[in-house]
């Protein structure tokens, strides 16, 4: 397993982790996810363990908290192996106040996710998106607090605008207080927003991205093509509305594209996908999701090898779509602004 730092900091991590959001099943939403109990998690960690993928993802709100209790059950006994990142910061309870990235709500998250995860610190804590309501200075004095008190060693956020966290870093800095050093952003074949200002950003000020749905929400598994419905079981016949938009034909002509790769490579769709994204800039950590032991060595084999240029090219050109403003515009200026891929 290939080992990369997570951004501008000492810290590295494997580069791929599995994703906890199918353990638990503790609403319908995520029971299309999956159900992993902590007998099957334990084997999932298992075979993680054995292939060099130490780190695994959760959040608080993923089943309402039996995520991070499965895990925890999961890696019982074996705490100093693995590498754990959860978040923080959506509504969990009913209270005014259990929401938010105040410093009531993230110190009372902090403490539970570490009572359910059966540890006394986290390697990762990322602020789950971004709360306007609160100052930036408070939630960043705050973490920075949970970070001397040895909470939580290693800060970042997720689904965070540019100027979101460019403003968070530019504080940190002005009062000398831990920095954000991880981007947990949604980035795809069929969703290269990420490029346009957060990997830019990224690059110039270490910011290591941590990809969450890297196969587009199940789009790109292999199972979804031109003219054939979706297969029984699919979680997008419950999950779609919830998942990033993107216009059918769009999926089309990019799974077409790595069809193509797939008959010259014989690599898996799916491993296809998550390699290409391997090779771009900022990237420290892919995470993957799976539901059983099939889905998850799949994935493993989208490590030890490498596209080719060519290939990497023509899944470039299958996946490019029109920039908004002003990215179309800051294109055309290459010669000082030139684009990160």
């Amino acid at each position: 397993m290939e080992h990369r730092f997570l951004g501008r900091s000492g810290f590295k991590v494997p580069v791929l982790s599995l994703g906890t959001g199918t353990f638990g099943g503790g609403n319908e939403f995520f029971k299309a996810w999956g159900d992993t109990d902590v007998q099957g998690a334990t084997r999932l960690v298992d075979i993680c363990l054995e292939h060099g993928l130490t780190m695994f993802d959760s959040a608080d709100i993923y089943s309402k908290g039996l995520a991070e209790e499965v895990l925890g059950g999961a890696i019982k006994g074996r705490r100093e192996k693995v590498i754990i990142s959860t978040k923080a910061t959506f509504r969990f309870g009913d209270d005014p106040n259990d929401v938010g990235s105040s410093r009531h709500h993230l110190i009372h998250s902090v403490e539970q996710s570490l009572r359910r995860l059966g540890t006394d610190y986290i390697d990762l804590f990322q602020l789950h998106g971004f709360d306007a309501r609160t100052p930036v200075e408070e939630t960043l004095n705050t973490l920075d607090d949970l970070v001397r008190a040895g909470k939580i060693r290693y800060l970042g956020v997720s689904n965070f605008s540019g100027w979101h966290l460019m403003k968070s870093l530019s504080v940190s800095e002005r009062y000398n207080l831990s920095r954000y050093v991880a981007n947990q952003t949604y980035y795809s074949l069929i969703g290269r927003d990420y490029e346009w200002e957060l990997m830019p950003l990224g690059l110039e000020q270490g910011v290591g991205a941590v990809v969450w749905s890297p196969l587009g929400w199940g789009r790109l598994t292999g199972k979804i093509r031109r003219g054939e419905p979706l297969p029984a079981g699919s979680r997008l016949h419950v999950t779609a509305a919830n998942g990033p938009p993107v216009a059918d034909e769009h999926v089309y002509k990019v799974v077409d594209a790595l069809d193509r790769v797939a008959e010259e490579t014989g690599k898996t769709v799916p491993q296809i996908a998550l390699n290409w994204l391997l090779q771009r800039p900022t990237v420290s950590n892919i995470i993957v999701g799976a539901r059983n032991e099939e889905q998850l060595r799949q994935n493993l084999g989208a490590v030890g090898w490498n596209l080719t240029p060519a290939q990497v090219a023509a899944l470039d050109e299958a996946s490019t779509v029109t920039l908004p403003y002003p990215f179309w515009h800051q294109a055309g200026f290459g010669e000082r602004n030139p684009t990160p891929v």
